[in-house]
């Protein structure tokens, strides 16, 4: 029987939405309290977030438990960095600071074995053979590869992090926001006339749901601790009164 992640992989190639939240915070517990809300995925974040390495076989068996795909965006897009959590679990990687089309292959060569590329057997806990493979683009360099990056071989997704491409771009601001938010209109719309998944970052429902309609497939619809800090003001809001 196919596996979650084949599922995930072969709705977004069918244009469907998946939905999944973003996980920064530790523990197996956090990564099964999340999966349990009934996402598709959680990427558990170990470049930014609190995740420590050897948890994640703990932490991918508890998503995977509760029917959701343990995805991980790696601490870098060095080699060891992406093979790393292949071998403890993740069913894929979301991989940053992809710089253009040749590092976006060397990346999907590090999440296949021979012949097709140069990961190294030996798996601990566990991951896929063909695991999904999504490239993040987040750099001025990576926006102007882009038709070349969507035309990787191997490549299951884009995902695009708003924030440091508004850096890159020098678009930081709220007087640049409508600028940036063509470039993510524009990034979405070019992925979906190539066919590649596009997925873009997001911390709430309501701008997860904007890219959606727009086409987006990899849908982040929250992030766990962002989420967290909201529910509690509320809840304390209403305590006392506000």
């Amino acid at each position: 029987m196919a596996g979650p992640d084949v599922d995930l992989r072969q709705r977004w190639a069918a244009g469907q939405a998946c939905h999944g939240v973003w996980s920064s915070l530790p523990g197996a517990v956090t990564g099964e309290v999340l999966a349990r809300t009934g996402v598709d995925f959680v990427v558990v974040d170990l470049q930014h977030g609190a995740v420590a390495e050897a948890e994640l076989p703990g932490v991918a068996a508890a998503i995977g438990s509760a029917d959701a795909v343990p995805l991980v965006r790696t601490r870098s897009p060095f080699f060891a960095d992406v093979g790393r959590p292949l071998d403890l679990g993740a069913r894929g990687v979301i991989v940053p600071n992809v710089r253009d089309a040749e590092h976006a292959r060397e990346v999907v060569a590090a999440c296949r074995y021979a012949p097709d590329g140069g990961r190294s057997i030996g798996r601990l806990s566990g991951g896929a053979d063909q695991p999904l493979v999504i490239v993040m683009v987040e750099s001025a360099t990576a926006l102007a590869d882009l038709d070349a990056v969507l035309a990787v071989e191997g490549i299951d997704g884009v995902y695009v992090g708003p924030g440091d491409l508004s850096l890159s771009l020098g678009l930081t601001g709220a007087d640049r926001r409508a600028e940036l938010r063509e470039v993510l209109s524009s990034i979405i719309a070019r992925a979906r006339a190539a066919g590649v998944p596009v997925g873009v970052h997001a911390y709430s429902g309501t701008d997860a749901g904007g890219y959606a309609a727009e086409g987006a497939t990899i849908v982040t619809v929250a992030a766990d601790a962002v989420a967290l800090g909201e529910a509690v003001r509320d809840h304390l809001g209403v305590a006392r009164g506000h």
